[in-house]
């Protein structure tokens, strides 16, 4: 039987629209692209979220990242690739077993032109109290 996947509220406006502010050429689009498509599942967006907190900085083991998330090792570490093929994380092959870190870096690439983008648009449209986030917020 599949999963039911919550029902998400689309209707409030977002603060910033960085994609219509300006046309957009196309390798920043592939680049968007690409990391959109990386984290259109929320099982990578909480993988990207804990190895983002790592506060040691080593890295996190496939087997504690698939504890984390309540997935086989299997799974998790096809998760894993998706976000390696789009430069979100980067593995480090220890004996048996994977570490993996986030590349915080592989956003400051992408994160200018959306920032920028989101900065011009949010400064243009006014936000309506009490809906949706708040333009710092997304920062």
């Amino acid at each position: 039987m599949p999963k039911a996947l919550p029902v998400v509220d689309i209707s409030a406006p977002i603060c910033c629209a960085p994609v219509s502010a300006a046309p957009l050429d196309d390798d920043t689009a592939l680049e968007i692209a690409l990391r959109l498509k990386a984290l259109a599942d929320p099982v990578r967006i909480k993988l990207l979220s804990i190895l983002l907190t790592d506060e040691a900085g080593e890295g996190v083991c496939t087997c504690d990242l698939a504890a984390a998330v309540g997935l086989t090792e299997a799974t998790t570490s096809h998760h894993l690739g998706q976000l390696r093929k789009a430069g979100m994380v980067t593995p480090d092959r220890r004996g048996m077993n994977v570490y993996y870190r986030a590349r915080p870096d592989s956003w400051k690439r992408s994160a200018p032109h959306s920032r920028r983008r989101c900065d011009a648009v949010s400064e243009t449209q006014p936000r309506q109290h009490g809906k949706g986030p708040s333009p710092g917020s997304l920062r």
